[in-house]
This record gives C-alpha cells, structure tokens and sequence, in this order.
C-alpha cells in the first residue's frame, strides 16, 4: 500500500502541471486582461493618474503601464499615450509557478490583500455551505436509502421517492427565493435575517447566544444548497443496499437465524456502504469548495462562489490561478484520501494487488 500512495503522490506533480499549464494558456487568448481593465478604468479618471509618466510607469503584477513624456493625464488621451509593458508568457508562467511551490500567492490585483488573506476571509461562508449542507445530506440520505431498500417497492419507498425527485428538479436559486419570499420578511413571515453569516452585535452576545444567532442566520442558505443535495446519496444508499441484500452470503445469514437488525447492519452495511464512506472526501470537497454563487448573492453572503466571479470578471488572475493551484493540489490530495477510505471500510482491498 505505501509503493502505491508513494506513485499517486507523485502523479500529483504533473497533474497540477498540466492543470495549470492548460488553464494559463487559455487565459492568454482572452481579451481584455487586468492591464487592459485598468487602463479602461483611466478613461474619464485623468486626476488619479496625472503622475503617471515617462518610463517610470506603475508596476501591475507581471506588468507595467507606461505613459509617453509629457503625458498629463487628459483622460482623451489616456488609451493613447499609455501602454504596458509584460513579461513574455513563458517567463511568467515559470515565475508563477516557482512561487506556487512555496505557497506564495501573490497579491490580488484589485484589492491590495494577499490572496491567502482574501480566501480564509471568505472561507466561513464556504464552510458553513459546504459542511452543514453535506453532514445533514448525510445524516438524511443514509437512514433514508436503508428504509427504502429495506421497503423497496411499497408506498414509503414510491412517495419517498417522488418527494426526492421533486426536490432534486428543484432550482437551487428558485427555492431561495422561495424561502426569503415566505420566511424572511418576503409577504408572509420574518422569522429569519435576510442577510449576512452573524448579527451586528454578535460580538456583545453570549456563547450560547452567539451559537443561536449563527444557526439563525445560516438556516436559510443551508437549506437551499441542501435541497437537491440528498437526492443522489439517497438513491445510490438504497441501491447499494439492494444489490447486497440480494448476494447469497445474505441468504445464508438469515438461513443461519440472524435478526434482521443483524444482517442489516452487520453484514450488509460494511459492504453496501463501502461506495458511500468512500465518496465523503470527494464529496464534502465539491460542496466546501463549490459555493453557490447564486446562493451567496441571494442571502448577501460574501464566500468563494463571488470571490471566484469577480475575479474572473476582473481579470484578477493572482486570484485566479491561487486558487486553483491550491484547490487543484487539495483536490488531487482528497482523491487519495478516497482510495484510503476504501481500505479503512474494507480491508479486503488491496490495490497493491490489484495492479
């Protein structure tokens, strides 16, 4: 097992390579990159760059802006007489890249923050999305598939499971609204906040009440990301279950006199439910990771998902290629931690063998 981790890990190395490499070519072809808003920006706003000339310029990332001699600011003229001086791309991409295994991020481009600073700023609204959404879909979708594999075919499992595609057909976004319309001040009740991961005076409460005000407030957003969340991990628990239930070792130990109870859970759980541990790291990385941006900005909640919009927007490309670097190697790191969970649940797995 350690030769095969060892060979993964190092997969990890050119994988991140050419994730990188493919996403930073791409960037080259798109127009209007962060030098070309800046400069845009200038237009109508000569007062801001009036000491803006000669060779001198303003150092921009891996880039400069030039302004000609004499150059006064006229913001006419600003398109014209400024350019920008750049590092070839090859040589940028070696830069970037020898700062990322440091783990030096650089700076956004727009907000004069590091970009570390900037993600663990956001980073509470992603882990409240991303972790309160995947324990309850967990904690709903396991008991749930096992009491309908369990009563496969019979009226709980047919009304269960037109319940779940309903919500699963459900737009995220759509169910919010829903929610801020009925719950949040909308036409009917205020019984929750509309905006925001904690009150204004949060800070003057009591611990207890600091824990009420937080759930409060994230009551909402969590049940909107969570609406169709538990669709998929119900349906794959309860198919798990019945491709398990009906393998002849399970025949054999109700042959034998064992309680239902002990079947279920004795011998069938390890092995229907060695898919579903198996898949917490991947999933709870999706979920944590993968903020929805349409959430965020319908409950005023600043995360990852607007951090990742705007910078694409803006061509904040430290922020940009930051985050993927990082995200990429958490990524690729969880993907063995999967492999792992395999044999944690189930030791019988032996990829060593296997290969």
């Amino acid at each position: 097992m350690g030769a095969y981790i060892l060979r993964r890990l190092l997969l990890v190395i050119p994988t991140l390579f050419g994730v990188m490499l493919i996403n930073f070519a791409l960037t080259q072809f798109v127009p209007g990159g962060p030098i070309e808003q800046v400069l845009a920006r200038l237009e109508g706003e000569g007062d801001s760059i009036q000491n803006l000339s000669g060779t001198e310029g303003i150092q921009f990332g891996f880039a400069r802006i030039v302004c000609d001699e004499g150059f006064t600011g006229t913001p006419a003229l600003t398109a014209e007489e400024c350019r920008k001086e750049a590092i070839p791309a090859v040589e940028r991409f070696v830069i970037m890249m020898g700062n990322y295994l440091t783990f030096d991020f650089g700076e956004s481009y727009f907000r004069s923050i590091s970009v570390v600073d900037l993600v663990l700023e956001k980073m509470p609204v992603s882990i409240t999305l991303g972790l309160w959404s995947t324990l309850i879909a967990y904690l709903i979708s396991i008991p749930l598939g096992i009491r309908k594999a369990v009563r496969d075919g019979s009226s709980f499992d047919t009304w269960t499971s037109g319940i779940i595609i309903a919500a699963y057909a459900i737009p995220g976004f759509l169910f919010a609204i829903m929610l801020m319309v009925v719950f949040a001040g909308g036409s009917y009740f205020q019984w929750f906040p509309l905006r925001g991961l904690t009150s204004d005076n949060w800070s003057d409460l009591s611990l207890w009440g600091k824990i009420v005000d937080y759930l409060w407030h994230i009551a909402l957003p969590v049940t909107a990301q969570l609406i169709g969340a538990f669709a998929t991990l119900t349906l794959l628990t309860k198919n798990s279950f019945l491709d398990e239930i009906k393998k002849q070792y399970v025949m054999t130990a109700r042959a034998k006199g064992l309680s239902e109870a002990r079947v279920l859970y004795g011998h069938v759980f390890r092995n229907a439910m060695l898919i579903v541990i198996a898949g917490f790291p991947s999933l709870f990385l999706g979920v944590f990771f993968g903020s929805s941006l349409i959430i965020e900005v319908i409950f005023s909640l600043d995360g990852l998902g607007q951090l990742g919009f705007k910078s694409a927007v803006e061509r904040d490309y430290p922020v940009i290629f930051g985050t993927l670097f990082a995200f990429g190697l958490i990524g690729l790191i969880v993907g063995i931690l999967s492999d792992l969970m395999y044999v944690l649940v189930d030791p019988r797995i032996d990829f060593e063998r296997r290969e």
